[in-house]
């Protein structure tokens, strides 16, 4: 088995390196590992990747700040790994543009599931309709076949977790979704791990609606979930 995604691991420890890119050398990922992140940004320039994972405590350059660099010029996947699970670093990793935040110590066949998903959903089964690529609501457009979400005439940079929910509620105006229906339609039914994640991805996207003075509003279910009304 064998595909044409190269991804970068970044961490310090020697052994998650080699741990990691085993595993996914064995689903027929292509893998460069490096110890820093200064070391991984400036190959990303040179060369790059289509995925990159991260731990955050590194020489040089964080995990944080190799993740705003790269979101900055990058839209690729960008999964954090930490032994810092507090809520704050949870959501520090979630602002500077990564897509998934897991906490050390944490399986390798968890990451490889989660990374196997986040390719299915970026490249997902072309449809025969061509008719269904543009979507319109209010002041927002969203472009199915390159993933773009347009406010009025400004394109909004979003990452690909990010474009999933808004796509997925907007597909489904009035239908509320629970915290596990969002996780099923976005993460992949072999996720593991808590809801979370589903809140935090939910705030995010909210602040961009915000800040770009949007018409559409993402509403609570309080105890239940989220959806957008007509």
């Amino acid at each position: 088995m064998t595909n044409n995604k190269l991804i970068y691991v970044v961490d310090d420890e020697k052994h998650i390196r080699e741990l990691l890119k085993n595993y996914l050398e064995k689903e027929g990922y292509n893998v460069c590992t490096y110890n820093d992140g200064l070391q991984a940004l400036n190959a990303f320039h040179i060369h790059p990747c289509d995925m990159l994972i991260i731990d955050v405590m590194m020489p040089n350059m964080d995990g944080f700040s190799l993740c705003k660099s790269v979101r900055s010029v990058s839209d690729i996947p960008i999964i954090i790994i930490s032994a810092k699970n507090d809520e704050i670093d949870r959501i520090l990793g979630l602002e500077f543009g990564s897509d998934d935040y897991i906490a050390k110590p944490f399986s390798p066949r968890e990451l490889v599931v989660r990374v196997r998903n986040m390719f299915r959903r970026l490249n997902p089964l072309p449809t025969p309709n061509n008719s269904l690529d543009i979507l319109s609501y209010k002041d927002i457009r969203i472009f199915q076949k390159n993933r773009s979400l347009f406010i009025n005439d400004d394109e909004i940079k979003l990452t690909y977790k990010e474009f999933e929910l808004i796509n997925l509620l907007l597909n489904n105006l009035n239908i509320a979704f629970s915290r596990e229906k969002i996780i099923e339609n976005i993460w992949g039914y072999d996720y593991i791990g808590d809801t979370r994640q589903v809140d935090d991805l939910v705030k995010r996207v909210r602040k961009k609606l915000l800040l770009n003075n949007s018409e559409v509003k993402i509403d609570t279910i309080w105890g239940y979930g989220y959806k957008i009304n007509k």
